[in-house]
């Protein structure tokens, strides 16, 4: 079907752009789909109690929501694309907040992994709507300090979510225990979605088409089939059908690729536009994303098995540890808007290259100070915290520089689904380096290399992103 142009929706405030408290309510949104990401692995020794959920159970009560989330975020964003970026924006804030409610309300961990199927598909809808909102409302220097808020909140969610979990699981509010965790979203989400409809205004591609319902379904599909191997592999013993589910992706999503291009040349919007990736800054933008992202979820898992199992912290003390890495990210997150307005691409080389500095001064004191105690650490985590706070905020503001209004959404969508995958590739692969240097019966002693050994080739890792950002356009 051929598309029709259609006038976007009318701007509900002035073309200067958005102010900065609509700012913190696009931004609510981020804060609690990634701090729900993270929490709750401090919740899973009381959840596994409280609901008589055995191991199968919690994996799948951890992943469900990772799934979910990594399978519907292309689909979510070109949804935004067509029938309004607020109005989905809302639509997945109104979700999410009622997956929680019911999360914390499970009655058996049927129920909970259902509901946590539910906050991912929510998280799906809304997140792509927050960097497509910020790309076509803020320009110039306000762009730089606008995604700098964006990577703000994400480090936030990510950072802090197990001392969150840790603080409020101790704190046991109204006797709550680990619902709380979940609970603590709806007065967020509530307040969020009462403020979204006065203080963000509605856009849409101008350009009308039918939902690409093949390409949703293949996309879809594919991803799950790539993202449940990665996720769940280590702790089913890799399985023949997981290395099936593998194989099954390869020709779903190479026939989404090209079911796209058909659609294109045929005149009816795809669910993504194949010439998004003519761009550079686009291209190679998406893969930083994936990389970065692999080193950065799977340094959160090899740092909170070191910190809890190796040296024998409880949910509350290893999050405190957590406290540095986010105090650095801060300070550098509220410099990055500036310091990325006179460097462009170079922000993200600094950056990827203090992260693999502090990695590396983590693997040293992790293994030549053993003995000494956790605090120890703590410079070498500023240090690893700072330099995300310089290359998180750059990626998606340089990655989406040359998209057209009209697929902003989308392509935020497909930046987003990378950082997901790439998340859920270094879980998998770093998580088998450090379980094999670990062995069969790990002791104290044998966690400080292990741990070593995976931060060393984090660093090595982020090296090479470090000189991927020279693949960037200079003027990104």
């Amino acid at each position: 079907m051929a598309t029709t142009a259609v006038p976007t929706s009318a701007p509900t405030r002035p073309a200067a752009g958005l102010g900065w408290v609509s700012l913190l309510v696009l931004l609510a949104g981020t804060f609690v789909t990634t701090l729900d990401f993270f929490i709750v692995n401090v919740a899973i020794p009381s959840l596994s109690e409280d609901l008589a959920a055995g191991p199968t159970a919690i994996q799948f009560t951890v992943a469900g929501y990772g799934l979910a989330l990594a399978a519907g975020l292309i689909t979510g964003g070109r949804l935004g694309d067509l029938y309004g970026r607020r109005r989905l924006l809302m639509v997945g804030l109104a979700a999410f907040t009622a997956a929680s409610l019911v999360c914390g309300l499970a009655p058996s961990v049927g129920v909970l992994i259902a509901a946590r199927v539910a906050q991912g598909v929510a998280a799906a809808l809304l997140m792509p709507q927050v960097l497509a909102i910020l790309n076509a409302e803020f320009t110039g220097v306000r762009r730089s300090r606008a995604f700098g808020a964006y990577g703000l909140a994400i480090g936030l969610g990510a950072v802090f979510g197990q001392l969150i979990g840790g603080v409020l699981i101790h704190l046991d509010l109204a006797g709550a225990g680990w619902r709380s965790i979940f609970l603590i979203n709806v007065p967020v989400g509530l307040a969020a979605v009462l403020l979204a409809p006065r203080l963000l205004r509605e856009s849409r591609s101008p350009v009308a088409a039918r939902p690409d319902l093949v390409g949703t379904a293949l996309v879809t599909v594919g991803l799950v089939a790539v993202v449940l191997p990665l996720v769940e592999g280590r702790s089913l013993g890799w399985p023949s059908w997981l290395f099936g589910c593998l194989a099954a992706a390869v020709p779903l999503l190479v026939g989404f690729v090209g079911h796209q291009r058909r659609r294109a040349a045929g005149g009816r919007a795809p669910l993504v536009t194949p010439s998004l990736f003519a761009a550079r800054s686009y291209s190679v933008g998406v893969a930083l994303a994936f990389v970065f992202q692999l080193t950065m979820a799977s340094f959160f898992l090899v740092l909170a098995l070191y910190l809890q199992e190796g040296r024998g912290l409880g949910a509350l003390g290893a999050g405190l540890i957590f406290v540095p890495l986010g105090l650095g990210y801060f300070v550098a997150t509220m410099l990055s808007g500036r310091v990325a307005a006179r460097l462009g691409r170079y922000t993200i080389t600094l950056g990827a290259s203090v992260v693999a500095v502090g990695y590396g001064m983590l693997a040293e004191t992790a293994t030549g100070w053993s003995h000494a105690g956790v605090a120890a650490l703590v410079p070498a985590l500023v240090v690893a915290g700072a330099g995300m706070g310089f290359a998180i905020p750059p990626l998606p503001a340089i990655a989406l520089s040359t998209v057209a209004r009209a697929d902003v959404a989308a392509g935020s969508g497909v930046l987003t689904a990378a950082q997901q995958a790439g998340g859920a590739v270094g879980v998998a692969l770093v998580g088998v380096v450090f379980y094999r240097i670990l062995g069969a019966q790990p002791t104290a002693d044998s966690f400080p290399p292990a741990f070593a050994i995976a931060l060393t080739l984090l660093a090595v890792v982020d090296v090479v992103v470090a000189l991927g950002t020279l693949l960037l356009p200079r003027r990104s």
